[in-house]
């Protein structure tokens, strides 16, 4: 079991890592150009490999040149992970869009304009102030 701890806490480290490369090390300007969250990293168990989700607030042209930029930048990344963390080797990194703050955002707004339909089409609150 010691083995998935190794993975988890390499895996918290690279997440730590590229938040902070994110917001100081790259700058390609594509990057910059909407706001990027580190969502999940996982890491696999020979820590040869890491998937880095990321969800990135802002228009979907953006968000593709954001990727593009993540995707050309992934050998830096990977060289200054490598440094930083003294690792034998570093992972190859992929970067991958994650779109479950969106969903979960678009279910929200949902489920607030049902309610508001709900209310509208069967007014059950009544006034106290109207009966009296």
């Amino acid at each position: 079991m010691t083995q998935g701890r190794r993975v988890e806490r390499v895996a918290a480290l690279i997440r730590r890592e590229m938040s902070q490369l994110l917001i100081n090390g790259i700058r390609d300007e594509r990057v910059q150009l909407g706001m990027v969250t580190i969502t999940d990293v996982e890491v696999s168990g020979d820590l040869q490999h890491c998937k880095i989700f990321v969800s990135i607030f802002g228009e979907e042209s953006e968000k593709k040149l954001v990727m593009s930029g993540l995707n050309a930048s992934t050998s830096f990344l990977r060289g200054i992970l490598g440094r930083n963390l003294k690792l034998r080797r570093a992972p190859e990194i992929v970067f991958q869009l994650d779109k479950g703050i969106e969903k979960g955002a678009s279910v929200l707004s949902l489920l607030e304009r049902l309610e508001k339909e709900r209310q509208i089409s069967n007014p059950t609150s009544f006034d106290i102030d109207q009966e009296l």
